[in-house]
This record gives structure tokens, sequence and C-alpha cells, in this order.
């Protein structure tokens, strides 16, 4: 048994923000918190704001909406390249198949949130239904698609600001591209920043982004629409610089040629990037005014409805401007449709800023989605073990800071490995993502299999079924046509992750039943006497601050005890001990040839314990230097000697700590020189 004590009394509690009125100092990595983070909030300022529907649609969907951005553009860079032009008009059928899998996905989460209207989505409909062991399945997934989420948002979001760059500056400013890495890092660290100092994804601020870009969308089709009417809408330059070039048929307008089932399945799969954040609305249920499950299936349907608007007029539109991806990811599909509608008038130019800053802003918002719920549900998997506990704390600002800085730490080295480059980052995406919406599928059908009276039940148990089989095909159909594209990081990280959650599981289970059992043994254990042991290496305030704690407690018999290395400093340590004032307490010298001190120590009191009659309490005195340089001037021996006494029976070590202040001396003035001495 291991613990820290200090000799004086409890204090009353410090106010949040500094010294209390004793005016104790802070340390200076709490000042610093302090400065980048703001006052600490209490935990009574932390409140649940419960969102209308308009609002939860802006706040919650943002994830879901924004794939919009990107999601057609991810199907032709898989078909332009091997089929030319025919790649447009495969592009229709496609996003038509997308579409259908959205509906499907819709009917089956429009129940999820009425029959689970607690945070955690897929997570908690698995863990219902088939135990906490199984729901890792899900909690991996949705781990891994946070994580993915932040780094594919942020760098999609980059990519938006800059193909507004190349549009509006040409080809003087492709310069830019170089720095796409660089902003997709500060833009992570920012939101890290934010979230960290307690911003929250709640209120109108963080619905304005998704409404802005529902606008700027809004305002590219119906434009397009006119022109598209009156004949004035113009075509893309399929053979630009910096174009993705056109596949041998390139000039051929027949819709399959060239096409094999491969590429037509690689097409869907990164089409398949458009659904990803249609579970959001599933982990925020709670957040929902009452009744919360009829306002979440509301703002769920609204949001489905939405995205398959966007997908369908990005890609209609795509197919009529052959607007073409490039090598580089800028400028964008989007982008290009936005310059080709609104065209070069200073209208024009207003309208392409205007959709290019709310797609960014939408992006980025979408980003910050993860940063609420990755922490939340890691707090939720560490509440039931399977994560370490340190994620359920609060933290400086009342968010769930371990969890906050594990995601920002894990998206940046995805986003470094990957260059932020999108197309790769797409690789890794819908894996994690459909495997929770099978998850969510599967859990449902179990659900409603054990309850026989469910109104429209065999209706149900079809639906969910269906979208969890096509679940389970889009998985299989991504993990084998993108395996060699980035898909085998998920494919190997993901079961690594399910064992390593249930062996985190397993741990705490053992440590419990341990603990159990050590508690049962202390309950019946009996001692006569209580001898304490002070472990002595120098004379100085902190040993004469253990040996004061010693006495103030009162124990039958007190020993002080110092091992020998050296005969020499054995002898001048007795002397100060004597010249100390404590030599009513003896000290004892237990000579130590080998210079192994703690297992000296453990022989030592073995022997003392022997009658199974005494108590013994190892006090070890531990000097507590400056964070940094201490460290790497001193040895943490008082921890190593802890941890091995603690392993015996009726033992207890206490660590009785004492800081080390080190106070500036004013110079030494040196002592004149006489004349004649020099």
């Amino acid at each position: 048994m291991d613990s820290r004590t200090s000799a004086g009394s409890s204090a009353p509690a410090v106010p949040p923000g500094g010294a209390d009125d004793g005016g104790l100092p802070e340390s200076l990595g709490y000042r610093v918190k302090k400065r980048l983070l703001g006052k600490p909030l209490v935990t009574e300022e932390l409140q649940h704001e419960k969102l209308s529907n308009p609002v939860a649609l802006g706040v919650l969907a943002s994830d879901c909406i924004s794939s919009s951005a990107y999601g057609s553009e991810a199907m032709l860079v898989q078909m332009v390249g091997v089929i030319g032009m025919s790649a447009f008009s495969l592009l229709m059928p496609i996003t038509g198949i997308v579409l259908c899998v959205l509906t499907l996905l819709t009917l089956s989460y429009r129940q999820v949130v009425m029959v689970y209207t607690r945070a955690g989505g897929s997570y908690v409909v698995a863990r219902e239904n088939f135990g906490p062991r199984v729901a890792q399945i899900a909690a991996v997934a949705l781990l891994i698609d946070y994580i993915v989420t932040v780094a594919v948002q942020t760098a999609a979001g980059t990519v938006a600001l800059l193909s507004l760059v190349h549009l509006l500056g040409g080809a003087k400013y492709n310069w830019v591209d170089h720095y796409q890495l660089a902003i997709s890092v500060v833009i992570v660290l920012l939101l890290c920043w934010g979230n960290l100092r307690g911003i929250r994804e709640a209120g109108k601020a963080f619905a304005a982004p998704a409404y802005l870009f529902i606008a700027a969308m809004g305002l590219l089709f119906v434009v397009a629409i006119v022109r598209l009417i009156i004949g004035d809408l113009p075509h893309a330059d399929v053979h630009a610089a910096g174009a993705i070039k056109l596949g041998i048929h390139g000039t051929s307008n027949q819709l399959l040629m060239g096409a094999s089932i491969g590429l037509v399945l690689k097409a869907f799969a990164n089409g398949g990037t458009s659904l990803t954040g249609l579970e959001a609305i599933s982990n925020g249920v709670s957040a929902f005014r009452n009744p919360q499950g009829i306002n979440a299936r509301k703002t769920l349907v609204a949001m489905s409805l939405t995205l398959g608007t966007l997908v369908l007029g990005v890609s209609t539109l795509a197919y009529i401007t052959h607007a073409i991806p490039f090598t580089d990811g800028s400028p964008s599909v989007l982008s290009q449709e936005g310059s080709l509608v609104f065209g070069s008038t200073w209208f024009g130019q207003a309208g392409l800023v205007f959709l290019q800053l709310s797609t960014a802003l939408i992006l980025y918002t979408g980003a910050n989605t993860s940063f609420n719920g990755f922490p939340f549900l890691a707090s939720f998997v560490a509440e039931d073990s399977f994560l370490p506990r340190q994620l359920t704390r609060r933290g400086h600002r009342l968010a769930f800071s371990s969890g906050i800085l594990t995601l920002t730490g894990v998206s940046l080295v995805l986003l470094v490995v990957t260059d932020a480059d999108l197309d790769h980052l797409l690789g890794l995406y819908a894996i994690g993502v459909f495997t929770g919406f099978f998850m969510a599928g599967t859990g449902l059908v179990k659900h409603f299999i054990d309850r026989p009276d469910e109104p429209k039940r065999a209706l149900k148990i079809a639906i969910n079924a269906a979208a969890a089989a096509l679940s389970a095909v889009v998985v299989g159909i991504f993990a084998v046509t993108k395996f060699t594209e980035g898909a085998w990081v998920v494919v190997v990280v993901f079961p690594i992750g399910v064992w390593a959650l249930i062996k985190v599981n397993r741990r705490y289970r053992d440590e419990a039943s341990a603990l159990a059992a050590a508690t049962s043994d202390t309950t019946q254990a009996q001692y006569r006497r209580q001898v304490m042991y002070i472990l002595v290496d120098r004379v100085d305030l902190a040993a004469l601050k253990a040996i004061s704690y010693a006495r103030s407690l009162r124990p039958a018999e007190i020993r002080a005890v110092h091992f020998m290395i050296d005969s020499l400093e054995a002898e001048k340590l007795a002397a100060q001990w004597i010249d100390a004032g404590v030599g009513d307490l003896p000290l004892e010298i237990v000579q130590c040839p080998d210079r192994r001190i703690t297992r000296a120590l453990l022989e030592l009191i073995t022997r003392n314990t022997a009658d199974k009659k005494s108590q013994i309490t190892l006090l070890i005195p531990e000097r507590n230097y400056s964070p940094v340089l201490g460290r790497l001037l001193h040895r943490r021996t008082a921890d190593h000697i802890a941890r091995a006494v603690g392993k015996l029976p009726n033992v207890v070590a206490t660590i009785v700590p004492f800081d080390v202040v080190i106070k500036e001396q004013p110079p030494v003035a040196e002592a004149p020189v006489p004349a004649g001495a020099r």
C-alpha cells in the first residue's frame, strides 16, 4: 500500500482562479494553463443546453452535410483517369446508388433515435443488445471515425480555401499548395485550443456555418438552373494544366466503355464517404428538447434530405459542366462548378467567394464535431472500464481534456503521414463509419426480435436487417477495393483496437478482484503492535519532518534505519544524527554490502513481521525539487521503494514529501586586498 502524506491538516477549498486568502503560490505550469485556457470553471457551471430542431440541424449536421463538398469528386477521381469522359455519365447512376443507401440508413436511424435517447449512438445500441464486450466493435469504429473525420474535414476545408486562391489568382499562386499541410495542422491546433477552453458545440453560433453553406449551395443551384435554361452554362476545360489526364476512352460517350466492376466498386466506395456523419444525430439525441426521440427523428430526416439534395446537385453539375478533378486536389470540383456557374463578373466573383468560404467554414465546423463526440464517447467507454479512466475526468474548463488531446495527437499524425492529401485520407474513412451502421442495424434487429408486441415489428426488423447487410457489404467493398490505398491501416488497426479495449477491461476486472480480496484480508487482520520505520539517508529538514510526523502518530515503537553502503559516510551520518538533537531516537545502521538497498529493506521487514502480530508503517522522506531539472539531477527512489514494499503483507508505505525551495542568495562582496599584499 502506498500513500502520500503531508504533516499539515486539511485546508479549505481554494476558489477557482488562483491562490487562496493565504496567498499560496500557484505552480508555473498552472499559471501557463490559466493564461492559455482562461480561469477554471467549477462543476456547477456545467450546463446541458437543449437544442431546438433548427439549431440542432445546424450544430449536429455540419459533418454530414459538408461531406457533399467532396463526395462526388471522390467518385470522379477513381474514374476519370481510366474511362475519361465516360466517367461523367457513370457518375449519375453511382450517385443514385449512394442515395439509395442513404435512404435505407435513414430509415434505420429513425428507429435508433426513437429507441435510444441517450448519447452514444451505435455504441449504446450494441451494448444494450449484445453486451459491453461486443459493443467495443462499435466503440472502435466510432473512435476511428472521429479521428479520420478531423483529418478529412480539415484537409477538405483547406482545399476549399486554396481552390479559391487558385481560381481568383491564377497559376501564379500555385505555390500556396505547399502550405496545405501547415494550414490543416494549424486549424486542428486551433480547434484543440478552443475546445480545451470549453467552447460549446451548441447555440446559434455553431449552427450558422451549416445554414450559410446551404444558402451558398442553393444560390449555386438556382443560378445554374437559370443559365442552363437560357443555354449560357459553360463547360470546364478537361485538358487544363494540372487536371487528371483522361483515360484511354476520353473521347467516348458510351456509358460503361472501359469500365470494370472493380472500377465501379472503387467509385462507389469513394462515394460512400458522402454518408459520413449520418450517425451524428443519434450521438446527440440527449441534446434535443422533449420529446427528444420525435425531434431527433424530424431533424435526421431533414438532414438526410439536405444531404441527398446537395450530393445530387453537385454530381449533376459535374455531369453537365465536366468539372474535372485535379491531381493536387485544387481547385476542387465544387469550386470549379462555382466559378463556371457564377462567371467572372463582380457578382460572380462575390458568389464564388461566398461559396468557398462557407464551404471551408462548414468543413472546419464538421471537424469540430469530433472534438465534441470523441471525448464523450471515450468517457462512456472508460466508464465501462474499457479505456483508461482518466478519460472520464473533466479538466480545467469542464472539457474532457484527455480525450481532446488524444484526438488532436492522433489526427495530427494522420495528417502528417498522408501530407493532408484528401484522396489518401478518404481511403481510411468509410470502414469505421459503415461498421458503426452495421452494429446499429444488427442491434435494432435483436431489439425488435426480443419484443414480440412491438408495432410493425416485421417491417422494422426487415429495414434494419437490410441496412445492416448493406453496411457489411460496403465495408467489404471498401476493405477490398481500397486496401492498397490506405484501408489496410484500418483493417489492421481495427481488430487490434478491439483486442486492446477488451484487454484493458480484463485488467480492470482483475485489479478489482485483487482489491476486493485484499480488503477482505485486511478487515480480518488484527495487529497488536504498530511499528514505524523511518528511512534515513541524510540528516536534513526532510528527515526531521518525517520524524516529527512519526512521533505525532504515537506508535508503539519508532525505529530510524540507515542502510550502509559506505562506512565513512555512515560514520558522518551518525555524528550528524547526534548533532541534530534526535539522539533520543537511536539510528540503526544496517550493512548492505551488495548495495541492494530495496532488497535489504524487504528482508528486514520480513524478519520483523514473521510473528504476524505487528503492523509496520514505513515512512520514506521524499525531497521534491524543480519538476524539470530535479528529474535530471535526482532519482525517484522513494516511489521505487514504496512500490516494492507495498507488495508485502502487514506493511504500509507512506511517502512524506518535502519541497526543496531554493532562495536566491545575494552576491557576496569580495574583501579588499591590502595594498601591501599586491
